[in-house]
């Protein structure tokens, strides 16, 4: 089993920046991507950005390119995710989820998930 914990969510004004870290433990070695998805009152899941455990390729979502930036900490066993210049339209739940192997957009290609934290940006 794979238990991620989320936190560093907050309110904070347009144009500002907020630090999100994912720590991981249990059979962390067994799974290969770590990604951030993001959802939204009333929308779908979103891929925000992922990070190949193995060689440390990223990705991300083109509305956060340049403003956000997924790294991890092997140390600690964490993933964070740092976003700047946030704007209103960032605000949701934002979650992390540990991945095997399959497609990495798709939510439902993951099958360990934190329990999520606000993420709510003024404008």
């Amino acid at each position: 089993q794979v238990q991620l914990v989320e936190s560093g969510g907050g309110l904070v004004q347009a144009g500002g920046s907020l630090r999100l870290s994912c720590a991981a433990s249990g059979r962390t070695f067994s799974r290969n991507f770590i990604s951030w998805f993001r959802q939204a009152p009333g929308k779908e899941r979103q891929f925000v950005a992922g990070i190949n455990l193995s060689g440390g390729a990223t990705y991300y979502e083109d509305s956060v390119k340049g403003r956000f930036t997924i790294s991890r900490d092997s140390a600690k066993s964490s993933v964070s995710l740092q976003m700047n210049s946030l704007k209103p339209d960032d605000t949701a739940v934002y979650y992390c989820a540990a991945l095997l192997s399959g497609n990495y957009i798709r939510w439902g290609s993951y099958d360990h998930w934190g329990q999520g934290t606000q993420v709510t940006v003024s404008s």
